[in-house]
């Protein structure tokens, strides 16, 4: 079973995506870390994360084995993973990753911006997780908060506004979603109720496939 989680940044995807695996005990891939650590890769090398031949480079000697590194969380890697993510050949690049990891035997939960639409379009479960701006730029506000990270509620909202403008209206795989997906709006649920709906969402789905 391949389980699709698409949405747009702190909309809640990613709690739940990993909620999900370790639930169903299913494989889990946030696929925004392949995007993270090209872009960041970029950025180290004094790089511009727009510049599409460097970033197609980096996305060629993608080395898994970064994905832990804590500064894929920062938010330098967020923007200039918007940045890379715009481009067509990384997003080529990048692909063949994905989709080896979604035929993992025994299934796989996989969350990012295009998996329903693009990476996994045959996914028996797509879920698209949304919420208000507001309610986003709120979140991602308490996360850096609690980091320790100095940060201007205007600043957060603007770059969220850019980042939301920059996914969607891009050429290639833009963040929509998937005509069969269920659209969940977690602006007014906390991570429980998301959960506890996605279940939910999955159950009928599986039953009504009978599977």
């Amino acid at each position: 079973m391949i389980i699709a989680i698409d949405g747009p940044a702190a909309a809640g995807k990613g709690t739940l995506a990993r909620r999900l695996a370790s639930h169903l005990g299913l494989a889990y891939l946030d696929t925004g870390l392949l995007y993270r650590a090209v872009g960041l890769s970029v950025l180290e090398a004094g790089g511009d994360p727009e510049d599409a031949q460097m970033a197609l480079s980096a996305a060629e000697q993608l080395d898994p084995a970064r994905f832990g590194d804590p500064a894929l969380r920062g938010e330098a890697a967020g923007a200039a993973a918007s940045k890379v993510a715009a481009i067509g050949a990384v997003r080529a690049a990048l692909l063949a990753f994905q989709r080896r990891f979604a035929a993992t035997a025994a299934g796989a939960v996989l969350d990012g911006r295009d998996i329903g639409t693009v990476v996994c379009p045959d996914a028996e479960i797509k879920i698209f997780v949304t919420a208000s701006l507001e309610k986003r730029a709120e979140r991602r506000l308490k996360e850096l908060q609690a980091k320790g990270v100095s940060a201007i509620p205007e600043r957060v909202l603007a770059d969220m506004r850019e980042r939301d403008a920059r996914d969607s209206a891009r050429d290639v795989a833009p963040l929509v979603p998937a005509e069969d997906a269920i659209v969940l709006d977690t602006s007014s649920l906390d991570a429980d109720a998301v959960f506890n709906t996605a279940v939910a969402i999955i159950s009928e789905r599986r039953l009504a496939r009978g599977t």
